[in-house]
């Protein structure tokens, strides 16, 4: 026996009895597409079209242009410098990946020299969207929780980057940490994800992913809070200071910190 599912289906829709309140129930809790229901053999028409759009908005995610001037207009009094990768276009920056990440190598000898104790670079990576929605808050509110006397550098905006490329440009600037912002690759629930690797003391060619720290789903309010990613971010840069490495040997435990405080 079936049942019409809730309002929130398209009519003709089909669940097995007595369900219908429980996916109703779950969807509200999760971006995934769970218990759609079916019209026949297929997805409900409504839900078809929705899964079309969102494959629309994540191709145009990958291929929209990074407008690095959006994203200097929102860190208004913070100096910055703009870089391009080594991929000269888009469709080079998608099938050559080592490309995006290393400098151009005209850029990178016109970067600001100096000791720096951490860099903030911008890169367009697989969604310019998050990069222009996310990117300038979230330097914002880690620049607003860093100790006093913490040495920044001019933030970085890199064009056609992906995420080692942050090695390259601390290496060449000075800088002992970077913190990269990167669009994260879009899916079909989120195309405007923004990510964060920092990697402490990194060396182009020779630091791994393993040897980096990633908040990943930065997009308020459906994933993780300017805030809430900041304090981390800020956690992981006291600790890789003090141990003197980022990476796997470095573990973010601000989540256990808020739940021995409520036991406690």
């Amino acid at each position: 026996m079936t049942i019409q599912v809730s309002d929130s289906q398209a009519p003709g829709s089909q669940i097995p009895d007595g369900q219908g309140e429980l996916w109703a129930s779950l969807r509200l809790r999760t971006q995934a597409r769970i218990g759609l229901g079916r019209a026949g053999s297929a997805l409900p028409t409504r839900h078809r079209l929705e899964l079309q759009a969102a494959h629309a908005a994540a191709r145009d995610a990958v291929h929209s242009p990074f407008d690095p001037d959006a994203v200097a207009a929102r860190l208004t009094g913070t100096s910055v410098v703009r870089v391009r990768s080594a991929a000269p276009d888009r469709l080079t920056y998608l099938q050559r990946p080592d490309l995006g990440r290393s400098l151009h190598p005209i850029d990178r000898a016109h970067l600001p020299t100096g000791e720096w104790d951490v860099v903030f670079v911008v890169a367009d990576g697989l969604s310019s969207r998050a990069v222009h929605e996310h990117a300038a808050a979230m330097i914002r509110a880690t620049a607003a929780l860093l100790p006093d006397g913490t040495r920044v550098a001019p933030v970085v905006l890199a064009e056609q980057a992906r995420v080692a490329l942050g090695d390259d440009v601390a290496h060449a600037m000075g800088a002992t940490a970077v913190v990269l912002l990167v669009g994260e690759r879009p899916g079909m629930s989120a195309a405007d994800s923004l990510g964060a690797y920092l990697t402490h003391r990194p060396r182009p060619g020779v630091t791994t992913d393993a040897d980096r720290n990633c908040l990943s789903n930065i997009r308020p309010p459906l994933g993780l809070a300017y805030e809430t990613a900041a304090g981390k971010l800020v956690a992981l840069l006291a600790g890789a200071r003090e141990l003197g490495r980022s990476g796997v040997a470095l573990k973010d435990e601000t989540d256990l910190a808020d739940v021995s405080e409520r036991i406690l």
